[in-house]
């Protein structure tokens, strides 16, 4: 009886394997079954707000800026003060023997912008060489040795010239490029990037026991070197911006230029008219950002300090004087000497202005005629 037992007792058991076999089987089957084994699915990009960026845009931005490049280097001259008997200034020479620095054509007509200490002041000759390696004798028509700027004048038509962008709506952190004639004829037109580290800087400048200040500068990582002088600072866009002019040689990667704001004006009238009656107001100040350290006192102060008066200015004739503070000129706040400039030049001899002068708590407006530069 206990055989008989045994022997169901092993059935029941096999049976109920058999059963878990079966259906963990039927488990993995049905599931297999209802996997998708196909090649063929879709996809979706994730939505994003960055732009796409693809191998093709970027080559061709790269190759807009090579081009843009490329097109104003046809712009960039170079510029000696001393004449040569060879067939260009790039010659084998050094920088020091000719002079040798950059300038950058502005009109079609033969305006060349550059350094007032490339191409001497006023009335001076230098001798300008164009891409095609054509040298003409040029005579600075304008200069002004504070800003060291000066536009020379050749006689030639039909130019390829530059375009100047508004030097006042630079951003620290933008690429720019720097061209010039760095070292000699081996260098000549090179192509230097970076970015604009700094605007409005102030640099001491001490040249034969002299100390002058260079103010509102833009400051660039851009390689700037000797023979660079006078040569452009330029955006992506190819619009100049500054002309390169101070390199500090006792660190890398700190140059300075010149904006270009100041010297747009002057420039339109040349163009138009071929002359410049330069208007002039006689005073030096310092921009809005120091006034603060000269007057701790000042709230919030708009305008510009006050801190020198030529005798010949025409505001000697006035009660305005030494720690004024210069708020805005015809209605237009004035933050710096670029946009002081800027405005005065924009100006005739003989027009009047009116300047809103701050001192202490007590606001006046006075009526300026503008006298002519000497």
């Amino acid at each position: 009886m206990r055989k008989k037992k045994s022997v169901f007792t092993r059935i029941i058991v096999f049976l109920l394997l058999a059963i878990i076999l079966l259906g963990t089987a039927y488990y993995f089957y049905d599931t297999y079954q209802s996997i998708d084994l196909s090649t063929e699915y879709k996809t979706a990009k994730l939505n994003t707000s960055v732009t796409e960026s693809t191998s093709e845009n970027n080559i061709k931005t790269s190759n807009n800026i090579v081009d843009i490049l490329e097109n104003i280097s046809r712009c960039v001259v170079g510029i000696s003060k001393i004449e040569t008997h060879s067939n260009s200034i790039f010659s084998n020479n050094s920088v020091t023997e000719l002079g040798l620095g950059t300038g950058v054509i502005v009109s079609s007509n033969g305006y060349i912008l550059s350094n007032c200490h490339v191409t001497g002041e006023k009335l001076s000759t230098c001798y300008v060489t164009l891409e095609n390696g054509y040298t003409y004798d040029g005579t600075v028509v304008w200069s002004d040795a504070e800003m060291d700027l000066s536009i020379t004048k050749i006689n030639a038509n039909n130019l390829e010239y530059a375009t100047i962008g508004d030097s006042s709506k630079v951003k620290s952190g933008e690429t720019v490029y720097a061209i010039g004639n760095p070292i000699g004829y081996e260098f000549r037109r090179t192509i230097t990037s970076g970015i604009i580290s700094a605007i409005n800087r102030t640099i001491k400048i001490e040249e034969n026991g002299t100390t002058t200040y260079m103010t509102d500068l833009i400051q660039t990582d851009a390689s700037i070197n000797q023979g660079n002088s006078g040569g452009p600072l330029l955006l992506s866009t190819g619009e100049i911006i500054g002309i390169n002019s101070v390199k500090i040689t006792t660190a890398e990667g700190i140059g300075f230029a010149i904006p270009v704001n100041a010297v747009k004006p002057i420039i339109e009238k040349f163009i138009s008219t071929n002359s410049f009656d330069e208007p002039y107001l006689g005073i030096y100040a310092y921009d809005q950002e120091v006034i603060p350290y000269i007057l701790p006192s000042a709230n919030n102060p708009e305008g510009i300090y006050i801190v020198h008066i030529n005798k010949d200015s025409p505001v000697k004739s006035t009660e305005i004087q030494v720690g004024d503070i210069l708020k805005s000129i015809d209605g237009k706040t004035i933050s710096n000497m670029i946009e002081l400039r800027e405005y005065i030049y924009s100006k005739n001899v003989g027009d009047t202005i009116t300047l809103e002068i701050t001192r202490g708590y007590v606001t006046r407006n006075y009526q300026i005629v503008l006298g002519r530069k000497k």
